[in-house]
Formats: structure tokens, C-alpha cells, sequence
């Protein structure tokens, strides 16, 4: 049970069918990381999903989506918040991608992007989430998602039809839109949660290091030094066996774990300048055909339940060396994966940074709980990405859900 003074406010609302898509204005862009491209004039559909109260007053959302874009089509993500309690209206709608799930050298319309730049003086948006600024809080939001597609695959069909699947270019299929709201404010000397497993149980996920990429690749966040994110979702892609083909990953031009380059080119955000973006690796993941989004957990209580159900995640830590005992370096933000406990409690996690030691073999690392669950929880607010088969039932959530 935590102590009452812990907040550890988290919610979550899914929607997986009933979009209802209206024909939209049409969007004129300019893709700004395409030197000279021009701009064009996108026919669109939109959905928005009900308004989600909460009933605590939040300082994060975080948007989720799984799709499939089709030759010529993108999606454009948007939320917005306000404060019944505090009396404050809804805010603009901001703009948390744009995205595709190829590039323009694969035929994708657009680069996939963020919009840096969107600063109000309720909140932000924070790359891939929307972030309150103090005092400030919201118990109301909302999800908006945008199908657009090409001028010239518009011309293939009557452009004014919303619902219109059937020609060449076709619409954006969505399958899953999510959004987290969560209030989060973990003291430093909050008391480490109690194994409840009573077993070890580990889950076999293949490692992989993203230490074998340093130097490779340059032109997407320096090369493997800052790959954590898509190497540990390489990893749960191999895991679930739907990770990129060698054929699909052939491009790479080398044969050292190539499926992790292809995660990388796929999940990168020019405007954030790294692989890190949260909602673009698990959107990427749901490509590959795995149901996945991004929430936080509570405690280390709750990642057991995924890892007993036979479900690794991939989590988000920020820690000093001397904060994680057999880690060997310091980071101010890295993803790595929880694949099992110890009979005592202990995390097992593939550590794509592998003691930075340019090796597979040394990912496999045993972390101390109460280290862990700190560095995870207390830093990083127990940041999660979620990712599984739509056929693999997930644990019952609890009563406040943070999954779905």
C-alpha cells in the first residue's frame, strides 16, 4: 500500500473502434525538413475523442496511437486540456505529430516530426507529451486525430468522401488512440515497494546492444551511443517475432543487428533530434502488428504483473552511476527493458547500453530493487512503453487504471 502522501495519480482511456471520421478543412504544409519542398494542400478527415474528466487534477498527458499510413498519407495529433476546478478553458488545440510511418526517401509524403515551439502559460508541449506549468492543472482532455492524405491520391477518388478507403492512396488506418493523465510527485525517501512475486520469473527477450552502433549513422542522433529507446524496442519486436525481415532491413548495408538500424530511421524526430520520442517508438511497434502505448506505473508492484504475465516493457530511468550499482555509467535519461525479477525482488533488465561494452552478451543485468525502483519511479516517474500482440491479455489494471 503506498503512504497517502505519495501522488501517484495515473488514468487511462483507449479507444480501439467507433471513429467516427468528418470530412476536415483542407491542411496546406511544407514539409520543413525537406530543403525546397513545397507546399501542398492535404484533403483531411478528423476524429476527437470524447472529453476523459479525471477526477485529480493532472500535470501530464501523454497521446498514444497505432496506425498504418499508406502511400501519400500522414496523421496529424493533437490534444488539448483545461480545469473545471480552476475555472480555466480549454487551450488551443497543440500539435504532438506529425507522422508517417515511412520517410519521404520510402515514399512517405512528410518527414514524421514534433512541433517544437508551443508554450502557453498553462503548459507546454514537451516533445512527445503535454506538460502543465505549476500551479497549474487540468481535470478535463481530449484526443484529435487528423487523417490527411496527397492532393494527387485525392484526385483518385470523390475527395470530398470522409469514410473512402478504396482507392490507391487511401486514408490513414488508425486501430488505437490512447492518452495518460497523471500527477506524479515521488519524494526522495519513499519507501521501496515489497516483492509480491515470491518467485523469479524472467521472460526470454534476445539482447541486443546499441553500443555495436557507435559511430554508424550519424545523421540519426550520432550513431548508437543515444539508441537506447529503439534498441530496446528492437528487442520486444524480436521477443514477440515481429521484427524487420533481413529483405526489409537489407538497406542497412551491414549484418550487425540491422533490425535495430531499421528501428532507428523509423522512429526518429528531426525536430527532437534523437530516437528517444516515447509515442514514436511504440507507434512504430504497432507497425510491426503489436498493440502498444506509452503510461507510467506506479512502482515496481506493477511492472511484476506484466513480467508475470509473460509481458516485458521498456522503461525510462535517469540516474548517477553511483544510483545503480552494476549499471557503469551516468544518464540523464535511458530506456532499458524489465524482462524479470529475482527470487528476491531484484529487476532483471537487457540494458541496451551494456555496461558500454560493444557486446550482446553483456546486456543481461541484475539491478537492486530499491536502486531501481528509484531511479525508475522517483526520476522518471515510472515511464513505460507497453507492447504486446492484440491476442495477449494484459494484468487486470487497478481500480485508478494506467492501462488498458
Amino acid at each position: 500500500m503506498l503512504p497517502a502522501v505519495t501522488e501517484r495519480h495515473a488514468t487511462f482511456a483507449v479507444w480501439e473502434d467507433g471513429f467516427d471520421w468528418a470530412p476536415g478543412e483542407p491542411v496546406p504544409y511544407a514539409d520543413p525538413h525537406v530543403p525546397g519542398a513545397p507546399e501542398l494542400t492535404y484533403v483531411a478527415r478528423s476524429w476527437e475523442s470524447p472529453v476523459v474528466a479525471t477526477d485529480f487534477g493532472a500535470s501530464e498527458l501523454i497521446p498514444s496511437w497505432n496506425a498504418r499510413t499508406p502511400a501519400g498519407t500522414w496523421l496529424r495529433l493533437e490534444v488539448r486540456v483545461a480545469s473545471e476546478e480552476r475555472g480555466e478553458p480549454w487551450t488551443p488545440w497543440l500539435v504532438l505529430a506529425r507522422w508517417a510511418e515511412g520517410d519521404p526517401e520510402e515514399g512517405s509524403p512528410i518527414t514524421r516530426t514534433t512541433v517544437p515551439g508551443q508554450v502557453l502559460d498553462v503548459g507546454r508541449v514537451a516533445t512527445d507529451c503535454y506538460r502543465a506549468t505549476a500551479p497549474h492543472r487540468f481535470d478535463r482532455w481530449q484526443i484529435r486525430v487528423t487523417g490527411l492524405r496527397a492532393p494527387d491520391a485525392a484526385d483518385a477518388t470523390d475527395a470530398t468522401d470522409a469514410t473512402d478507403d478504396t482507392h490507391d492512396g487511401g486514408w490513414p488506418e488508425v486501430t488505437l488512440v490512447a492518452g495518460a493523465a497523471l500527477a506524479f510527485a515521488v519524494p526522495d525517501d519513499e519507501p521501496t515497494s515489497a516483492p509480491t512475486l515470491g518467485r523469479a520469473v524472467e521472460v526470454a527477450v534476445p539482447p541486443h546492444s546499441q553500443r555495436l552502433h557507435v559511430g554508424t549513422f550519424p545523421q540519426w542522433d550520432n550513431g548508437g551511443q543515444s539508441w537506447c529507446s529503439p534498441t530496446s524496442t528492437t528487442m520486444l519486436l524480436e521477443h514477440w517475432g515481429v521484427a524487420p525481415t533481413p529483405e526489409e532491413s537489407a538497406w542497412v548495408g551491414h549484418d550487425t543487428d540491422p533490425a535495430v538500424v531499421h528501428g532507428v530511421r523509423h522512429v526518429y524526430d528531426p525536430a527532437y533530434r534523437g530516437a528517444g520520442n516515447w509515442t514514436f517508438n511504440t507507434a512504430y511497434a504497432a507497425t510491426r502488428g503489436l498493440r502498444a502505448y506509452v503510461t507510467r506505473l506506479r512502482d515496481l508492484t506493477e511492472a511484476e504483473r506484466f513480467v508475470a504475465a509473460g509481458i516485458p516493457l521498456v522503461v525510462s530511468v535517469t540516474f548517477h552511476r553511483n544510483q545503480l550499482d552494476g549499471a557503469g555509467y551516468d544518464t540523464n535519461g535511458h530506456l532499458l527493458t524489465i524482462v524479470g525479477f529475482t527470487a528476491e525482488g531484484d529487476v532483471v533488465s537487457n540494458d541496451p547500453n551494456s555496461h558500454i561494452v560493444a557486446s550482446n552478451e553483456q546486456v543481461r543485468t541484475v539491478f537492486r530493487r530499491d536502486q531501481f525502483e528509484r531511479v525508475w519511479v522517483g526520476d522518471d516517474g515510472g515511464l513505460a512503453y507497453v507492447m504486446a500482440p492484440p491476442g495477449v491479455s494484459l494484468p487486470e489494471p487497478p481500480a485508478e487504471a494506467n492501462w488498458g
